[in-house]
């Protein structure tokens, strides 16, 4: 039996399951200016996706750097939600 269509989607399950609250806890406390942050941990990512030659891996490197920069988009998202006042906004932050 191939168990890496399962071991993909399993980890990709998990890592945009992840994100999810990343992006909630980032905008809460650093605001939109942390985007590049998201960016460069995206390039980085898809780098080391097309250096590694082991497939599963590979791809799970990919999916990581797509879901950064995707993230860069629920970041301004999850501001408008705030303000919205859908998400609670942080009373230390201007």
């Amino acid at each position: 039996m191939n168990y890496t269509g399962i071991i993909i989607g399993a980890s990709v399950f998990l890592m945009i399951g992840l994100f999810h609250p990343i992006v909630i806890k980032a905008e809460y406390y650093f605001g939109v200016k942390c985007w590049p942050v998201f960016a460069i941990l995206g390039a980085a990512t898809l780098i080391g996706s097309l250096l590694v030659e082991n497939v599963i891996v590979s791809v799970l490197l990919g999916a990581f750097a797509f879901s950064s920069f995707w993230s860069i988009l629920e970041l301004f998202e999850q501001k408008k939600r705030v303000e919205r006042g859908w998400f609670p906004k942080n009373p230390k932050k201007k």
